[in-house]
């Protein structure tokens, strides 16, 4: 790919593939910029003039640049093209011709139409790896509908069984679907660069939010499938482990998660009360979901004696898994993520120095970076599409 090398010293594992992005909004550009994180070449095609509806999802913005834009486009060239016209068309194949992978969130059938599906484009690339993420999938009665992160929780069972007991279906704060759909979308590309190792054949990925949306319940999925009865919302409570759960704290609360019964005895023992782990309603998991509302009672009861502060010193100590439920600006801000480089830093063409939130991928020898900021509408049209100037893919 013109203007798009790599110097040997700078190359993440995925070094030498190149993507093209023609996806927008969440679910196709977390999962390419996993892929740029990795160390692909991602080239972020947009319609001029009006380019990812995300670049208008603010405030907050800065220097014009919405920060839910900026959260999931760095590590990306970005160029415009309209590919509806003839011309555009022609300088998106000769992209795609050259390129390993394709992301595309359009409706089913929306690009076949221009000729752009995948059998259009196998047939000048016969190693493409085509990855479709629509909201339903490509086959199915509702596959032309269009998928959002709210409907595939509203959907796929989440909403009901998130809030409190006795309250309303709620969303998970996070758009979890768009990016547990970028997640998988990223794993299913990985696996298929590999078959192609052996086939030396590119395929097509069909994923939808929906499934993936369902696949996210997990345990809770399977507790449904096997006993046959519907689930229900826990609160801040786990479905399946007694205590597993918030409590109220004297100034706040605290997170406690005892994952197995030697860790109910430790936090017993730590709170005084061996006569609980011994209590025969109490003695296993099992017997503590029977009578979860019984043994929560006693343990609040205790809990609302002391400082969240004070609880988390004698819990870890204790080696009891806890935590003080923190506000979003305090954990980025925690000391943890800090000693991990989490939160990494650019210098962005417009907007000066900004921080992201980086890659919790940490490897040995081929670590993730940041060597791109978030581009500009079109910011790298003459690099990419006319050939002109060189990439090393420097950290910036």
């Amino acid at each position: 790919m013109n203007g798009t090398e790599q110097t040997e010293s700078q190359q993440g594992p995925l070094a030498g593939i190149t993507v093209v992005d023609l996806s927008r909004v969440l679910a196709g550009p977390y999962c390419t910029m996993m892929l740029g994180d990795l160390g692909a070449t991602v080239i972020k095609v947009e319609h001029p003039g009006e380019g990812d509806d995300t670049r208008r999802f603010g405030p907050p913005y800065v220097a014009g640049e919405s920060a839910y834009y900026l959260g999931l486009n760095r590590n990306k060239y970005g160029i415009t093209l309209d590919f509806s016209t003839p011309a555009g068309k022609e300088r998106l194949l000769k992209l795609i011709k050259e390129a390993d992978i394709l992301v595309q969130n359009f409706r089913p059938g929306a690009l076949d139409r221009k000729g752009l599906g995948y059998e259009d484009l196998k047939a000048i690339n016969p190693g493409l790896i085509y990855c479709s993420i629509s909201g339903y999938g490509h086959s199915g009665p509702r596959r032309e509908l269009p998928g959002y992160d709210y409907i595939a929780q509203a959907e796929s069972g989440m909403m009901s069984i998130t809030g409190e007991i006795d309250g309303e279906p709620m969303p998970v704060g996070s758009p979890i679907e768009d990016v547990s759909t970028g997640m998988y979308a990223c794993i299913s590309i990985l696996a298929a660069l590999r078959a192609r190792e052996t086939t030396g054949r590119g395929q097509h990925i069909d994923l939808s939010l929906f499934e993936c949306a369902v696949t996210m319940l997990a345990n809770i999925a399977s507790n449904t499938l096997i006993s046959g009865e519907e689930a229900t919302r826990h609160g801040n409570a786990h479905a399946n482990i007694v205590p597993y759960q918030s409590f109220h704290t004297r100034d706040g609360y605290i997170a406690v998660a005892c994952g197995n019964d030697g860790l109910f005895r430790g936090l017993c023992r730590l709170l005084g009360r061996d006569d609980l782990a011994q209590d025969p309603r109490f003695t296993t998991n099992s017997l503590r979901l029977s009578h979860r509302v019984e043994l929560i009672s006693s343990l609040q009861e205790i809990f609302l004696g002391r400082d969240t502060s004070q609880w988390l010193i004698s819990l870890r100590e204790a080696g009891i898994p806890s935590s003080p439920i923190n506000t979003v600006r305090q954990a980025l801000g925690d000391e943890q993520l800090a000693a991990r480089g989490l939160v990494w830093e650019c210098e962005h063409p417009s907007a000066g120095k900004i921080q992201l939130v980086g890659s919790p991928m940490h490897f040995s020898e081929t670590p993730t970076r940041l060597y791109k900021a978030p581009p500009l509408l079109g910011e790298d049209n003459e690099m990419i599409l006319d050939g002109k100037g060189k990439n090393d893919k420097k950290a910036v």
